[in-house]
């Protein structure tokens, strides 16, 4: 037994890992030996020690360290000795800290420098169902509210560049149709391809049956001139652009540049929205047409290679299929779409928030809001074209 109590108070040497010992040297008082290393890379030392050694002895009330035999030590040690602080604050034992390294008593004063505040962390407050649907309500209309203010400046901004009163940089509306038109070429031109070889390849399905594959000309020359061609440029101008002009505009706002141009006496609406605004629409009647004519040559190429049609017969029969209103209803989805995808990714980045993740949630919602509103656009478009009989 005796030989086990000179074992328990032998400290560690240094250079060892770290190790902590209590001795009683006297009645009513323990001391804390310190040894070994207390870096990372070496096991952490834990207080249960100290709990169970006060748990034994009730009657003390002073803790003194012994720290000569202490090596290289790090925040472990740190937090070691603040977790002993606390157990001592909670057995009422008071703590002498001569006995520690003159550099780990500067960093305890500064880590207990600031106590935490109490009440700091509020639960949250239980609401009722109706608040929840109250404050929901308030927020959609708040939103409607501002969406409705955007839609009105930029209305009043289209009017004074007709005017000639608009000022903006005419190298950004440049950069920004380069942005949105060649660049935007590549990926147009792989999705639209592709639609158009997969509407063949599903219509040719069903008109095997029938040996009317040639019709196959006529299904993807009037589904992509008429509606496809446009809603596939805007779903990706708005994953693409949309996105872009939010994030752009959102970065903007975090770094105050918006704040600055309002102080300079610009119109942010007048010097950011209206040339990205601008750009889009002008280039997305362009893509369409391109992306028809990319949506017919897939069409073109299941009609040659899968169902052996002639390339003259294939053409004649998309001529004779679709009609010149079919390509002015599709420029005019194209428009709407432009208008609605630069809208949407505008408003979204005028309104981000002041951090980092504000950028990505107005990234996100803009690209959301944009294909919503290309499918509801879509579905309005088409019931007025069929009330009108076009």
């Amino acid at each position: 037994m005796k030989k086990k109590e000179r074992d328990r108070q032998q400290p560690a040497k240094a250079g060892s890992a770290g190790g902590a010992v209590f001795t009683r040297p006297a009645e009513g008082e323990v001391r804390l030996n310190l040894a070994g290393d207390w870096t990372e890379g070496h096991r952490p030392v834990t207080a249960d020690g100290l709990r169970r050694e006060l748990a034994t002895a009730p009657t003390v009330r002073f803790l003194v360290f012994d720290a000569r035999q202490l090596g290289a030590w790090d925040s472990g040690l740190l937090t070691f000795l603040l977790m002993v602080r606390k157990i001592c604050a909670e057995r009422q034992v008071a703590v002498d800290e001569a006995g520690l390294p003159e550099g780990v008593i500067r960093l305890l004063a500064l880590a207990t420098a600031v106590p935490e505040r109490t009440g700091g962390k509020k639960e949250p407050e239980k609401t009722s169902f109706l608040e929840r649907v109250g404050d929901r309500a308030t927020g959609a209309w708040r939103k409607n509210l501002d969406m409705a203010a955007f839609i009105g400046e930029a209305t009043l901004s289209c009017g004074r560049l007709l005017t000639g009163r608009a000022r903006f940089r005419r190298a950004d509306l440049f950069t920004i149709l380069r942005d949105c038109g060649s660049r935007a070429l590549p990926i147009v031109s792989l999705i639209s391809f592709l639609v158009g070889l997969i509407l063949a390849f599903v219509g040719s399905v069903q008109l095997k049956m029938f040996g009317a594959e040639i019709y196959v000309a006529s299904l993807v020359g009037i589904a992509m001139v008429r509606v496809m061609g446009a809603i596939m440029t805007g779903i990706v101008m708005a994953g693409r652009t949309g996105a872009a002009f939010a994030a752009q505009l959102g970065t903007m706002q975090v770094n105050e540049e918006i704040d600055a141009l309002a102080t300079m006496g610009f119109s942010p609406f007048e010097f950011l929205v209206l040339p990205r605004m601008l750009a889009l629409c002008l280039m997305m009647p362009l893509l369409c047409l391109y992306a028809d004519f990319m949506g017919i040559l897939g069409g073109l190429f299941v009609g040659v290679f899968m169902l052996d049609l002639n390339v003259m017969e294939y053409i004649n029969m998309t001529q004779a299929s679709v009609r010149l209103k079919d390509f002015w209803i599709g420029l005019f989805h194209s428009g709407v779409f432009g208008v609605l995808v630069a809208l949407a990714g505008c408003l979204r980045g005028m309104q981000c928030g002041r951090s980092a993740s504000a950028v990505g949630d107005a990234t996100t919602s803009a690209v959301v809001s944009g294909i919503v509103s290309i499918i509801v656009a879509t579905g309005i478009i088409t019931l007025m074209c069929d009330v009108l009989g076009l």
